[in-house]
């Protein structure tokens, strides 16, 4: 007489059997033959609704993982559960491997990287908040070069009250030039009284046309925008989009210079 499981704890056996690693084939042969004990394939594929051919295989699988075991040669082979303590013998012997396949994945990131890297596909990163609009600005005083920026000043001291006074003199001891288009309102004629001071050359257009919002910086291969409305900071590394986003600035830094000699 075999044994039957109640439909609900089967359920959770069968979705534990799962989440060891089993198929859901594997699953229904492992709890027949459970059940029968000890079988041949035709009783086992029967009472688990697996046709043969598939039997054999699904067999010979869960031998390989030892949790059941064979004796007897074909066609009168009979098959046996193991104790089910087997089974912990097996998910300890699948967590080792992913354990070594995590160690050996780790050891390759950085191979990978270099490959991504060579590739030169633009990267974007994203910065959320107050804090993230710090961080970005903090990645500006890597820059090897001058950089170049439309920004409105009002905006950026609302948006980081008590920070820029400290980062304009930390971006000048670092000998960072920046070249700034800013909206022409008071805070940004005030500050532009300190350009000397601050490695700075300000040119100001119109705030009612140009009413820079979002801050952009582009130095290096680097595209920096801080977004006060959206308090988010975006850094966009590419060569080819930052080279573009040069020529362009050059070209505005022309045409704001022209229409405040006009």
């Amino acid at each position: 007489m075999t044994k039957t499981i109640h439909p609900e704890r089967r359920t959770y056996i069968e979705k534990l059997l799962a989440d060891i690693g089993l198929s859901d084939k594997e699953v229904e042969i492992y709890l027949s033959l459970l059940t029968l004990g000890s079988a041949g394939v035709s009783e086992i594929t029967q009472q688990a609704g697996v046709n043969r051919t598939s039997g054999y295989n699904i067999l010979s699988a869960l031998v390989e993982k030892g949790i059941i075991s064979v004796s007897g040669k074909k066609p009168k082979q009979q098959y046996t559960a193991e104790d089910p303590m087997t089974l912990v013998g097996y998910l300890g012997k699948v967590i080792n491997e992913r354990e070594d396949l995590l160690v050996r994945t780790k050891a390759m990131v950085g191979e990978l990287q270099m490959i991504h890297n060579k590739e030169n596909r633009p990267r974007v990163t994203f910065y959320e908040g107050t804090e993230g609009l710090r961080n970005v600005y903090e990645n500006t005083l890597t820059s090897t070069e001058t950089i170049r920026g439309f920004a409105n000043v009002d905006q950026m001291h609302k948006g980081l009250p008590g920070y820029f006074p400290e980062y304009y003199k930390r971006r000048a001891e670092a000998n960072i030039n920046i070249r700034a288009i800013l909206s022409g309102n008071q805070e940004g004629i005030d500050r532009a009284e300190k350009d000397r001071l601050e490695k700075r050359k300000t040119v100001f257009v119109d705030p009612q046309k140009y009413n820079f919002v979002p801050e952009i910086d582009v130095y290096d291969n680097k595209i920096m925008i801080a977004s006060w409305k959206e308090q988010l900071g975006i850094i966009i590394e590419s060569e080819e989009i930052a080279d573009a986003m040069k020529k362009i600035y050059d070209l505005a830094w022309i045409g704001a210079e022209h229409l405040k000699n006009k």
